[in-house]
């Protein structure tokens, strides 16, 4: 089922979790089984990511089909502009939908390792909104989400620049948008007001990262362009050096609050990037 059906089906607010899939086959029963542990969060869907230019889009593809076959969640695969080719992508989306899947995420992408710069290998498709037209004229009955950025994609020249290329991408056949991580919800509902005074009416999903490690953290934050509020990324410095369970706990207890904040004032549900690691999405819930 499209997820964009799912959201206008409830009358409550939801959960959904990211997964990436591990690069080695080895890894998969342990992945699995943290899947089976977040059974119990009974998200209303969860989406997969795939490696810069593909290198794991193959692992997507079977992992997504064993997330709807084996743990009966509603999967939705990442596609991004990576390495893409027309004959490539049409034959990716036709074993989704050969294999029941019914949502994709489409993105532009990251550069591949060792690269500063995303170049596009194809002009046909150098931009998520190009994802976005070929789905909906080849595949026309799969479900598209896209990304949003609350404090607009680093390449952006501007926020309203960023903000055009979001209702562009959606006026292509998006039928809603998940967020990239942030840790101010004031940035969000800031970013949702000006989607809507755009004229952007689709759901906008909220994306919160439980932070596991400063590490990590850093990581992250070097190719994503968010930004932490000085209090907490000072209160987690003073806990890495208590050990990296400290930062976990702050971690997990400021996503809680960030998503209880959200859902209490008008989110329509929040999207949870997981890490693959099961505990600390099943405390937030337990704090929800």
């Amino acid at each position: 089922m499209r997820i964009i059906d799912l959201i206008a089906a409830r009358s409550e607010p939801f959960l959904s979790l990211e997964f990436f899939p591990p690069k080695q086959e080895s890894s998969w029963p342990d992945f699995f089984a943290v899947a089976e542990r977040l059974r119990a969060i009974d998200p209303l869907f969860v989406s997969v990511t795939y490696g810069a230019g593909g290198s794991t889009q193959k692992n997507t593809l079977d992992i997504v089909t064993r997330l709807r076959s084996g743990c009966g969640f509603t999967p939705m695969a990442h596609l991004t502009c990576v390495g893409a080719d027309a004959t490539a992508i049409d034959a990716f989306l036709a074993s989704l939908e050969t294999a029941g899947v019914d949502n994709v995420l489409a993105l532009r992408g990251d550069p591949p390792a060792g690269q500063d710069a995303f170049v596009p290998e194809n002009a046909s498709f150098a931009h998520a909104s190009d994802l976005v037209r070929f789905v909906r004229e080849r595949h026309p009955r799969l479900g598209v989400g896209v990304a949003a950025y609350p404090e607009k994609h680093p390449q952006s020249p501007s926020p309203e620049d960023d903000l055009n290329h979001l209702k562009f991408k959606l006026g292509q056949g998006g039928d809603f948008a998940i967020t990239q991580l942030f840790f101010d919800n004031a940035l969000y509902f800031a970013f949702v007001a000006k989607a809507r005074a755009a004229g952007i009416d689709v759901p906008i999903v909220p994306g919160i990262l439980p932070v596991a490690s400063l590490a990590g953290l850093r990581r992250i934050l070097g190719f994503c362009g968010a930004s932490v509020p000085a209090a907490y990324l000072a209160a987690l410095e003073e806990a890495d050096k208590q050990g990296p369970e400290a930062v976990r706990a702050l971690g997990v207890a400021h996503a809680t609050a960030q998503a209880r904040d959200l859902l209490a004032n008008g989110a329509p549900g929040v999207h949870l990037y997981t890490l693959n690691k099961a505990s600390s999405c099943l405390e937030i819930v337990k704090g929800l």
